[in-house]
């Protein structure tokens, strides 16, 4: 006999049934794995590090030291891709779990330099790792004669053994001097794909939101002047979908607590849930839910060393403008509300 315990947990907890097809577990365990990336393996690298130098294994850590010191410039001098690690079938599991799309609307030249700028952030940003760091979606048959390297927070390039993981998939800091030393790369085709609204941004990543932090960010602007790279807006339709966020408005104790770490530490700290590994009722597994991103068209850039202010001006509008009949362009093709627009900050 079944309990009235029994009956409410269950109302409560919706388990996944015992016959899931074997791909979809292999999916699941693959998004698994990268969600055990993005928020664990940082921090483990660098306990480990320091554990090991009070262990009889000291050396490795003072071996790995030496080989850091030496290669301490390599993450700004465009890191260390493994071009095999990325056509790796295991992404196509995690691209399938969603799953996720890349959509291209224009060619793109591939004797010029491109700035990818990327829109939502999104709270673990599935889209652009996927599309950027792995030939899942097929970036490069789509776009061929093109170089690609997404952009992220310098800090996790401090954290030993894991600085060496995310270069390996092509990710750089996501500084000046990173993204110059790509675009100044000879034989054009060097493309930097920059997650724009960066950390803040995922603090207003809800579903159904559509909040871009743009208004007043212009250093990817002078980037693409100062190099003369054309500007190539995306903007990724489901990216805000996959997780739920606890409440934060502007103007909550918890929105000003997420901000003030934010300043502090430079990463953001969204309370984010979705679903499990066994259940689909809590967790910090992403929901299945289609994330499509589209790639727009390129807005011609003249080269220029030193941008005035009213040029900067001039691109950024245009790109905002570019970026708005993007998403109104495209928006219904996946579900956006025809009364729904983005919302600059």
């Amino acid at each position: 006999m079944v309990s009235d315990f029994d009956l409410r947990v269950e109302i409560l907890i919706c388990f996944a049934p015992a016959d899931v097809p074997l791909v979809r577990r292999i999916q699941t365990a693959v998004v698994l794995q990268w969600v055990f990336s993005f928020l664990a393996l940082a921090p483990i690298c660098i306990i480990l590090f320091l554990l090991l130098l009070f262990t009889r294994f000291w050396l490795i850590s003072v071996l790995y030291a030496i080989w850091w010191y030496i290669d301490w410039d390599t993450p700004s001098r465009g890191g260390r891709k493994v071009p095999f690690l990325c056509r790796m079938r295991v992404w196509e599991y995690m691209r399938d779990y969603f799953p996720i799309k890349l959509v291209k609307t224009a060619d793109l030249d591939p004797r010029k330099n491109y700035v990818l700028g990327f829109h939502p952030h999104g709270v673990l940003v599935a889209g652009a790792f996927t599309n950027f760091c792995t030939e899942a979606t097929g970036f490069s048959k789509l776009f061929p004669g093109l170089r690609y390297n997404l952009l992220m927070l310098p800090l996790w390039f401090r954290a030993p053994f894991f600085r060496d993981y995310i270069m390996s998939a092509g990710l750089v800091p996501s500084d000046k001097e990173s993204a110059s030393y790509l675009l100044r790369r000879k034989g054009g085709g060097n493309v930097v794909v920059i997650v724009v609204g960066g950390a803040p941004e995922a603090l207003d990543a809800h579903p159904g939101d559509y909040t871009v932090h743009l208004a007043n960010k212009k250093g990817f602007i002078k980037l693409a002047i100062e190099h003369g790279a054309d500007l190539v807006p995306i903007y990724s339709f489901g990216e805000n979908e996959v997780f739920d966020q606890v409440e934060n408005r502007r103007g909550t104790w918890l929105r000003y607590i997420q901000e003030r770490l934010q300043c502090i530490m430079g990463i953001s700290l969204p309370l984010f849930h979705a679903r499990g590994v066994f259940q689909y009722s809590f967790g910090l597994m992403p929901y299945r839910k289609p994330i499509n991103t589209v790639v727009g068209r390129p807005i011609p850039v003249e080269k220029n060393k030193k941008p005035t202010a009213e040029e900067l001006d001039v691109f950024h509008q245009r790109y905002m403008d570019e970026l708005s009949r993007l998403f109104e362009e495209h928006k219904g093709n996946y579900g956006v509300a025809e009364d729904s627009h983005l919302l600059f900050q």
